[in-house]
């Protein structure tokens, strides 16, 4: 598979521009975090690809920088393929245990964009092609931002569904600092449907090499009716033909897409009815290099998760 955008030397350099130590090493980005009342770090390594850490550079470098471990966070890599037992015979032969848990989405929806659009419209469930239909009957405009004002609408919608929905987004300034750096590059977009001058739906897209990412997104309760997000969808996955992009990922889904019950359901279900491939990835890994912090930090972290889960 391609490396995945959070493996680029463009993230690398949006982290440290946001604070965050990133450092690239034995093929691989991840980034430093302090770990409370010592002087040691965990590192954090999302969605690479096992196959191409050069464990010997690795380790060096985590040793450098203080690290007591890295977790290889849901690694690039699908379940029940021949790569995924590669990958899994690495991390064995490389005394990897498996993490307590992840942290990206352990499934996700990735969408062909190698075809026409009659073809995209035609693959996708009925009721999406009708809602879209009828965002685009009622009146309802796709803008991509330019200006901060434009930015703003997208934050108040994203921080609004995550208040209504309770998941945890970042502070405006994350976000903002990612599309001011990656817009200028062509690498992030924000496309937002309006109403009679009422913003429905906005959504971010980042785009790397011959991927489209929709990472980030909210909606009003208004944008239900109008069907705004849907709209938005639709105009993301031809901005992704437009630049050429291959793949639209849509970054994550549930691990149970039949569950109704489970919480990530909803989203899930919206986003397979565009007519994407649902995978399940291999799970998540940690190299140690000091046991017993490690095993503190551990408890640690899983006592604040739980902590979060009961408090949301």
């Amino acid at each position: 598979m391609e490396k995945h955008v959070v493996q680029s030397e463009e993230w690398k350099n949006f982290k440290e521009s946001y604070g965050t130590p990133a450092v690239l090493a034995g093929n691989v980005l991840y980034t430093k975090h302090k770990i409370p009342f010592t002087g040691s770090y965990f590192a954090y390594c999302p969605k690479v690809n096992p196959l191409e850490i050069s464990f010997s550079a690795l380790d060096s470098s985590l040793r450098e920088n203080d690290c007591v471990s890295i977790n290889f966070d849901v690694p690039n890599i699908p379940a029940g393929t021949d790569d995924e037992n590669k990958a899994l015979e690495v991390f064995r032969n490389n005394k990897c245990v498996k993490s307590p848990r992840d942290q990206f989405a352990k499934a996700n929806i990735l969408l062909s964009l190698e075809k026409t659009d009659s073809d995209l419209l035609a693959e996708m469930h009925v009721k999406h092609r009708y809602n879209i239909q009828y965002a685009q009957k009622k009146g309802v405009k796709v803008f991509t931002a330019f200006k901060d004002e434009d930015f703003k609408k997208f934050y108040t919608l994203l921080k609004k569904t995550a208040d209504r929905q309770k998941y945890f987004v970042r502070q405006e300034t994350y976000y903002k600092k990612l599309w001011d750096m990656f817009k200028p590059l062509g690498m992030a977009e924000i496309l937002t449907a309006e109403y009679d001058g009422e913003p429905l739906a906005s959504w971010m897209f980042v785009i790397y090499k011959d991927t489209i990412y929709y990472p980030y997104g909210g909606s009003s309760e208004e944008g239900k009716s109008f069907h705004g997000s849907n709209l938005v969808a639709w105009e993301g996955i031809k901005l992704g033909r437009e630049r050429k992009c291959k793949t639209f990922d849509m970054w994550g889904a549930s691990g149970e897409p039949d569950n109704k019950e489970d919480p990530w359901w909803g989203f899930t279900n919206f986003k397979m009815k565009f007519g994407g491939q649902y995978i399940r990835y291999t799970d998540s890994y940690d190299y140690i290099l000091n046991e017993p912090v490690y095993r503190l930090f551990t408890m640690a972290n899983d006592l604040r998760w739980r902590i979060l889960r009961f408090t949301a």
